[in-house]
């Protein structure tokens, strides 16, 4: 069977560095087993799920180069989902329970004076059909739960390892809310089920939901007749959280995809590579391609300590990408932009947006700063003839400071205001022999050229 990974976003906000890790991660691991990665858009939620936000979600996947083989969305599913609820209800494995919000507070808070983690008690399974006729006549509406058979439920967690759970100490999950509205369990098992999931990667915190969901799964499966189903294999990933320690989360406000695509002035492939190894001993490495980061991909290099998120080392790392890109994977973003120019240009970078000012300042026009004409106009007659190279910047400096006894900060600015108008910027020992012969001497002459 082809391995087969999902990234499941909720299209109720936008990505951010927390989420999208999930994504990279499955995405890595599907290129390094040769499998499909599907990317699924779990918008049951009519009330929170926007369209701005689904094609937010597909924009920022693109961006990061993160493509995915198959896509589906939850919303078209529906009649699949009422056919299993059906089936389940049949079986006897989901039933009804009549319990208020505030009753189940009350369970909960006894629970935890008691020092005990809350396990629902099962009062209504089963149900008599009395009690049923009398909390319906209340107009109370039912919630449905997910009845699990008491043993061992385990595991070999890709990430964790070994991974147990004893079904007497997990609360029956609730599938269905009282309003009808599926919860994310039920729907996202089938859709494991039916789509094709080999390998389930996800965070840590849905651990326990796993255990309570491979009776789910077994149960739609049995359901359906898959008398050959084979469980999923999980990998739960230690959870992210900010440098201050707070886990990263929409509601928290952790930095957004969108946000560093609009206005961070990032590669994607730094956000890819710095988030494929975050959690590893390996640390980020400047790479000039994603599928470099795939092919050394390997999940079990990942602790089981979450590790903490600095957006801060970002930029070092975008500078080290930057500065190895080939000229071939830039080329079509910088109209007219020559080889000689690039080679020039790429050992100064920051981030790849600073080329479109260094190309302004050699292609001008420049508006030239000139405090002292005749200073500008011996500089002009003193600038070295024949082709401007690496070396040109300082043999003009030292004749003009010759000719005219300016040194220091004397000599250089006059110089970079007259060629670029700008107090500061790239280095001129590298900008000067990119630019042409004649914009130079018209702009120590004053012109803007």
């Amino acid at each position: 069977m082809t391995p087969r990974v999902r990234f499941a976003p909720s299209p109720t906000g936008w990505l951010h560095l927390g989420n999208i890790r999930t994504a990279v991660i499955n995405w890595m691991h599907a290129q390094q087993v040769g499998g499909e990665f599907l990317l699924r858009i779990d918008d049951t939620d009519p009330e929170s799920s926007t369209e701005e936000f689904r094609l937010g979600i597909e924009e920022d996947m693109t961006w990061l180069g993160l493509a995915w083989d198959s896509y589906a969305k939850q919303s078209e599913r529906f009649p699949e989902y009422d056919k299993a609820r059906d089936g389940l209800i049949a079986s006897g494995r989901l039933y009804p329970c009549y319990e208020t919000g505030p009753e189940l507070e009350l369970m909960r808070k006894t629970a935890q004076i008691q020092g005990k983690p809350f396990i629902y008690n099962r009062t209504a399974y089963p149900l008599s059909a009395d009690d049923e006729a009398k909390f319906k006549a209340e107009g109370r509406d039912a919630h449905w739960r997910f009845a699990l058979t008491p043993g061992e439920i385990k595991w070999d967690d890709l990430a964790r390892g070994e991974t147990s759970f004893m079904a007497e100490n997990l609360s029956d999950p609730v599938l269905i809310r009282g309003d009808g509205s599926y919860l994310y369990t039920l729907c996202s098992v089938l859709d494991d089920i039916d789509l094709g999931m080999t390998d389930i990667i996800r965070g840590e915190d849905h651990t326990s939901n796993t255990a309570a969901q491979i009776q789910l799964f077994q149960a739609l499966a049995d359901q359906a007749g898959l008398s050959d189903f084979q469980m999923p294999r999980f990998a739960h990933m230690p959870l992210v959280s900010g440098a201050d320690g707070a886990k990263l989360s929409k509601s928290n406000g952790a930095l957004s995809i969108r946000e560093l695509r609009e206005h961070g002035g990032l590669e994607p492939l730094t956000i890819v590579a710095f988030l494929s190894r975050l959690g590893t001993p390996d640390g980020p490495q400047p790479v000039s391609d994603i599928t470099e980061l795939a092919s050394s991909f390997k999940i079990e290099r990942f602790g089981r300590s979450g590790p903490r998120m600095d957006p801060e080392e970002l930029g070092p790392l975008n500078s080290k990408i930057v500065r190895q890109l080939p000229f071939e994977s830039v080329t079509d973003r910088f109209e007219g932009m020559t080889q000689a120019q690039w080679a020039a240009i790429q050992p100064n970078l920051e981030k790849l947006s600073d080329v479109t000012d260094w190309l302004a300042l050699i292609h001008g026009p420049v508006t030239p700063e000139i405090e002292d004409p005749s200073f500008a106009a011996k500089a002009a007659e003193l600038l070295p003839d024949g082709t401007l190279d690496g070396d040109s910047w300082k043999l003009w400096t030292d004749a003009v400071k010759d000719a005219t006894g300016a040194k220091g900060k004397s000599l250089f600015m006059p110089l970079r205001l007259a060629l670029t108008g700008q107090a500061r910027g790239p280095e001129m020992a590298v900008l000067l022999p990119l630019i042409d012969r004649t914009k130079i001497v018209a702009r120590l002459s004053g012109q803007a050229a």
